[in-house]
């Protein structure tokens, strides 16, 4: 085995293509004439039976005239259905034909098949007569008439919205009149989102300016501030704007957006619209498009030629190699030791490190990023020095999810001291949770070396966002003792300790956890909500500063004065701030009320997980350990795993339904019955390299679930505090 020693230098609504291809409508014409019948009854049914009962309005009787008018309605739709189905089916496309799909859509519009059976007339008549532009204008001109008469009858018919979309995508119509009938439709109902996702489509093709839609959500707005479609457009406009900045810059911008919502939230307190605008401005206000690096393991210094030196911890790993991560604030893509990252090594074997992203399968997206140095155990390495230089930033190519790219550049330096140490696998003792730590010392400055608490701040402008918030506090302590205003205040107070100094962090997230407690006895019906809030809260409190995380950090003598993170008996539900704990390798997370383990897939390093006594229901909570390549020690003991019989978090991860993996190597070969019935178990174990498992107190645990996982697990020393029998 060989020790490690490190030591260093140097963050609605739908819309659909509706620009269906001839071989797409055709694959899907099958499927839709087989439903079409019953969709099409389905939708009488449908209007018979919630008419009068559409958006908590009472049903009303139908009276005997009523009834025989819809039946007399019925039997009509079902003659007209069955001769345009035996049309559509034998590719007719007369003026009779086309005619007869007009009178189907003037009874439903929901007539999917119709709007299709439509396009495909259209196309034909195209194909045959795309010289005669008359003819192809009248033929389209046609189309739209028939829309705006369906849309009069049914102003939410995805079909019909999404059939004029795709004939004005055909370049042959005016688009001129397109912005008036939107009027007259957004004066009969002025929150109805498909008009406006119809709006900004209209918008892009006349290439009319983004400030004078901007003025029009404003004047919508205060015609009703309950327009949640108007806050929601005028959002999207922004984000565009303020992304090019040309006249519309953050600092100056957000401030009178505040003021304009202001009105809103003031005006009609309990009204949800102004809200969630404010909540969409306070994200603007806190966060940056820009991708930061937030921290590293090692730890980096900051930016390139800042250097400071101290040493750090030790890390032991059998697999010859050890970790370098990168945690960016948002999911990233593009790192790469060939292009964007560079390693400068006098380790061998080291000339084409490959970055991986931690995320889920298949993603080349992620916010956190591992590379593995290799060593060579074979060579006499006893006391060597091997300095590691890491470059980022300095070539273009790291690009966010949202196409922002990284532009900052950084530099760590380090040197891993290698040390031969005794194999003492064979006598490996049992890893205790109670005995064997060290308080870590408090005046120690190895914790400044250790992790990145908050570097992040220092690379954004944050004199106008400190400003803007502290108005905005100011302004909703003022606010009547209600639900919703403690949510905003606290959310507002959270964003100013994520750009404060240390000196007042403590002081607001102090005031952060009792608003999210008196939260949780005002309204029950939102308890875990408020309750995962309150957990980050927490969370965020004890990494934001040193003083405060070392108050929660021992060393363990047993295992190479590992560093031990306790979290225990916090009544966590969720787990955060991950980012400032890339240096620990032993955590107690027991005794809290975790569901599930998301978030940790950062922390590299770790080596033990204390989850005893959780709430834990299934194995599938427990996918992100996958990626936790030196976790040896795992106790998941007293939880909920095997309790419940139906369980929803089981489908976070693979099934053996959709997966033939499991066929493919010795255990899913010779078990396949033990497999499929705890699938979700063999998926996430099989990929851990654990030496200790403790899964006592579980409804799962028994003699067949452990003589499962000891097949799964080959490597696995102690089960459940027994030692096994090698």
């Amino acid at each position: 085995m060989l020790t490690l020693v490190y030591s260093t230098s140097s963050l609605p609504g739908r819309q659909s293509n509706l620009s269906l291809s001839l071989s797409r409508i055709s694959l899907l014409r099958d499927l839709a004439d087989q439903k079409f019948e019953s969709h099409t009854l389905a939708y009488l049914t449908f209007v018979s039976y919630h008419r009068g009962n559409m958006h908590g309005r009472p049903r009303k009787a139908y009276k005997p005239e009523e009834e025989a008018a819809s039946a007399a309605k019925a039997a009509k739709l079902r003659s007209l259905q069955n001769q345009f189905m035996s049309n559509h089916h034998a590719k007719i496309y007369t003026k009779e034909a086309i005619d007869l799909s007009t009178k189907l859509l003037e009874i439903n519009p929901e007539a999917y098949t119709a709007w299709n059976y439509r396009k495909l007339a259209v196309e034909d008549t195209l194909s045959r007569e795309e010289s005669n532009q008359d003819l192809v204008k009248s033929v389209l001109d046609e189309e739209l008439k028939v829309v705006e008469s369906a849309l009069r009858q049914n102003f939410k018919s995805y079909g019909a919205w999404h059939h004029r979309k795709w004939v004005l995508s055909k370049g042959h119509s005016s688009v001129g009149n397109e912005l008036r009938l939107l009027d007259k439709f957004q004066t009969l109902d002025s929150r109805n989102f498909h008009a406006w996702n119809y709006r900004r489509f209209v918008v892009e093709l006349t290439n009319r300016s983004k400030e004078d839609e901007l003025k029009y959500t404003e004047d919508m707005i205060s015609k009703d501030f309950s327009n949640y479609s108007a806050w929601h457009n005028r959002s999207v406009l922004l984000s565009s704007l303020l992304a090019k900045a040309e006249g519309f810059m953050p600092n100056e911008k957000i401030p009178d957006e505040y003021q304009l919502v202001h009105d809103a939230i003031f005006t009609d307190e309990d009204d949800q619209s102004g809200w969630f605008y404010h909540l969409w401005l306070l994200d603007q206000t806190v966060n940056v498009e820009t991708p930061l690096l937030t921290s590293s393991w090692p730890s980096h210094a900051g930016c390139l030629n800042d250097s400071s030196s101290s040493k750090l911890t030790t890390s032991c790993s059998e697999s010859g190699s050890f970790p370098l991560i990168l945690y960016f604030n948002q999911a990233v893509g593009g790192v790469s030791s060939s292009s964007t990252v560079t390693i400068d090594t006098e380790l061998k074997g080291n000339e084409d490190v490959v970055w991986e992203p931690v995320s889920k399968k298949n993603s080349h997206v992620s916010c956190v990023w591992v590379a593995r140095l290799k060593y060579i155990s074979s060579e006499p390495c006893f006391g060597k020095e091997y300095k590691v230089k890491v470059k980022i930033g300095n070539s273009p190519g790291i690009v966010s999810s949202r196409g922002c790219n990284f532009s900052a550049s950084y530099e760590f330096v380090f040197t891993a001291h290698v040390h031969d140490t005794v194999e003492e696998s064979s006598q490996e003792g049992i890893v205790s949770w109670t005995d064997g730590f060290d308080i870590w010392d408090a005046e120690s400055k190895d914790l400044n070396a250790l992790a990145t608490l908050d570097r992040s701040n220092a690379q954004m402008d944050s004199k106008w966002r400190q400003e803007a918030i502290a108005e905005e506090i100011d302004l909703f302590r003022e606010l009547p003792d209600s639900k919703i205003g403690k949510l905003t205040l606290a959310r507002l107070l959270m964003a100013k300790a994520m750009i404060s100094d240390d000196a007042v962090k403590g002081v607001h997230y102090n005031e952060i956890l009792e608003l999210y407690k008196d939260l949780m006895a005002l309204d029950s019906s939102h308890y875990q909500y408020y309750k995962d809030v309150h957990s980050v809260a927490l969370l965020r409190k004890v990494t934001s500063s040193t003083e405060d995380l070392s108050g929660h950090l021992f060393r363990c003598r047993n295992m190479n004065n590992s560093v031990c993170l306790r979290l225990n008996n916090l009544s966590l539900s969720r787990i955060a701030s991950v980012e400032k704990l890339l240096f620990v390798q032993m955590l107690d997370l027991s005794h809290n009320e975790l569901h599930s383990t998301e978030g940790l897939e950062g922390m590299q390093l770790l080596s033990c997980l204390n989850l005893s006594h959780n709430r834990i229901r299934s194995f599938s909570a427990l996918d992100s350990l996958r990626h936790l390549k030196q976790l040896r020690v795992l106790d998941v003991s007293h939880n909920h795993i095997g309790e419940h019989s139906v369980d929803t978090t089981r489908y976070l991860c693979s099934s053996p339904l959709f997966n033939s993996e499991w066929t493919r190597d010795e255990v899913g070969r010779q078990m396949p019955t033990l497999v499929t019935k705890y699938w979700d178990a063999y998926f996430v174990l099989r990929d851990l390299n654990l030496k200790q498992l403790d899964i006592t107190g579980n409804v799962i645990a028994g003699d067949v679930f452990s003589s499962f996982v000891l097949r799964v697990v080959p490597k696995l020393v102690w089960l459940d505090g027994k030692k096994l029998e090698i």
